[in-house]
């Protein structure tokens, strides 16, 4: 009976001197970093156009045709509305019709003060002499200053008349509504028949050649963000190259919030495709230094997330926060600092106190500032 204890004890050593025997395993390790990370904010932005809006007929009229549907897709210049012209014409006519008789009146009036000028001059080369008389000369003098005058009222008779015929054939040419740029028809507001009046809308467009982003973003988050820099939004997901074309400089007061717009500088992405679509964007707000540690380094452990330190050869298990990932690494918060070294490879069957190799490092390096 008293030789089963001994037994007992001499397996132990055995094993304890086995286990003694063994190497130290081997390990791979990465250092703890510190990292500049660009903070962001993701944002309910919308889809805007820098042209869109209604489009006007400059002249009053019946509309005679609409050439355009809702969806068509137009140059500038090309109409779109199209107003009876029967009237217009005829007012083209009637001003030409004006013109001429000033014109006429014009060459007549010239007549007149040509004919009183040579008669002036009769009458001037016989001053000195008896048949000389100083009244009819000076009579003739108010008669060519009379005739001038006349002269004067009928040119600008005629350049009015000219201005006019101008003023007519512009209304004739505006009856027929063109595009003012190029774009998409969206709406039409005028069917054949109506009559509109000058300056009522026909027609409804957008140039979706010029999309923008508009996001409502906090004043207090605009200091981050410049004016005519670049930056890299994500939207739906995907990365897009952005210029920060402008802070609108109006303040909601319920939200605390301006307009921003960004200008696409590669074009949308195929996610853009409408005009007031809503996007989701994820929109840089300022910059921080953040610790991390390679994701590979971390187990979970009775519920709480740790990480193997390597100090003076050995193994010491310490339990993290994390709030986040950056890339293939975790941002933490508290646990470990900058500089120490964790097991990345080979911490599977690791026990706190373990002395162990170092055989390299075992982390690809993550994204850094």
């Amino acid at each position: 009976m008293r030789s089963k204890p001994f037994l007992v004890m001499l397996v132990l050593l055995m094993a304890g001197a086995e286990a003694a025997a063994q190497p130290a395993p081997r390990v791979q390790v990465d250092a703890v970093r510190l990292e500049r990370v660009q903070r962001t904010e993701t944002l309910l932005g919308r889809i805007v156009a820098r042209r869109q809006g209604e489009v006007a007929s400059r002249v009053s009229g019946p509309v005679a045709s609409v050439p355009v549907r809702v969806g068509d897709r137009v140059w500038r210049g090309q109409p779109v509305v199209r107003l009876d012209t029967v009237r217009l014409a005829l007012e083209v006519e009637l001003a030409r019709t004006e013109l001429a008789m000033a014109e006429s009146e014009v060459a007549e009036a010239a007549r007149n003060l040509e004919l009183r000028n040579q008669e002036r001059a009769r009458l001037q080369k016989l001053e000195g002499s008896a048949a000389f008389s100083r009244a009819r000369f000076e009579d003739k003098l108010k008669e060519v200053e009379i005739a001038a005058s006349r002269l004067e009222t009928a040119r600008a008779r005629r350049e009015r008349a000219r201005v006019l015929l101008r003023f007519r054939e512009a209304d004739l040419a505006d009856a027929t509504v063109r595009a003012p740029y190029s774009g998409v028809v969206t709406r039409k507001r005028v069917s054949p028949g109506k009559y509109v009046q000058a300056g009522e809308p026909v027609v409804e467009m957008v140039d979706d050649s010029e999309l923008e982003i508009e996001a409502d973003i906090a004043a207090e988050r605009l200091a981050a963000l410049t004016s005519g820099s670049e930056v890299e939004l994500r939207v739906e997901g995907a990365p897009v190259r952005a210029l920060l074309r402008t802070v609108v400089p109006v303040e909601n007061p319920l939200t605390r919030t301006r307009a921003v717009r960004f200008a696409f500088l590669d074009g949308p992405p195929p996610q853009v495709n409408a005009v007031g679509q809503s996007v989701r964007v994820e929109v840089p707000v300022g910059g921080g230094e953040v610790v991390t540690v390679a994701k590979d380094a971390v187990t979970v452990a009775g519920g709480r997330q740790t990480v193997f330190l390597v100090i003076d050869g050995k193994v010491e298990r310490r339990v993290i926060a994390t709030s986040g990932t950056l890339g293939d690494r975790f941002v933490v918060t508290e646990g470990v600092a900058p500089g120490d070294l964790v097991v990345v490879r080979g911490n599977e069957r690791l026990r706190p106190g373990q002395r162990v190799t170092v055989a390299g490092t075992g982390a690809a390096p993550g994204a850094g500032g």
